[in-house]
């Protein structure tokens, strides 16, 4: 009995994540409902992920017409960006081979359009096995009731919602770590 208790905890497995940034560009973000809370929290989320993991995802949505990530919240290096029209990440190949080839299997989602590409790619990711986290101040959509039904819609199939501020505690683990301080400084800019 206390073996299955063991491994069935409800911590993000190291080493096997992604942080999947999705559509955070300049035409889409300008209705969303709270935005300047939104892009602080990406902000943070971006800093301290480069510090505690390695994958991150960047996707676009019709760069062409839509324009591309804003660049305060691209990542300093070491990101794979895809261009998308599929609202949902999870029929593109691109996406797929990628998290295949470096065994992710737990997604954590930041972005924009909770209600839209947000969902789809997470309804999807779901059904395909991955375990998919929602920070849930790091997202948003145009209107307040889109995003808050698509969060109840998604946390219904199976995925976990959580906030900024708790990610990045639960990657850090612990205060004794090297990077703590400058995580510290992350969460209280």
């Amino acid at each position: 009995m206390m073996k299955n208790l063991k491994n069935s905890s409800n911590k993000i497995s190291p080493k096997v994540n992604a942080l999947l940034i999705i559509d955070i560009q300049e035409k889409i973000i300008r209705p969303i409902f709270n935005q300047d809370s939104i892009i602080k929290n990406i902000k943070k989320l971006i800093n301290a992920y480069q510090l505690l993991e390695e994958n991150i995802l960047v996707s676009e949505q019709n760069p062409l017409k839509l324009g591309t990530t804003i660049p305060e919240l691209l990542p300093k290096a070491g990101f794979k960006k895809i261009e998308k029209m599929e609202f949902s990440l999870a029929n593109i190949q691109e996406f797929l081979k990628e998290v295949k080839n470096k065994k992710i299997t737990n997604l954590i989602v930041c972005g924009i359009e909770t209600h839209i590409c947000i969902q789809q790619t997470v309804l999807d990711c779901l059904q395909k096995g991955f375990e998919v986290i929602l920070i849930s101040d790091a997202m948003s959509s145009r209107n307040r009731v889109d995003h808050e039904i698509a969060l109840q819609r998604m946390i219904q199939r199976g995925a976990i919602l959580t906030t900024t501020e708790s990610m990045i505690f639960e990657l850090c683990k612990t205060a004794d770590r090297k990077e703590f301080k400058e995580i510290r400084n992350i969460i209280m800019s």
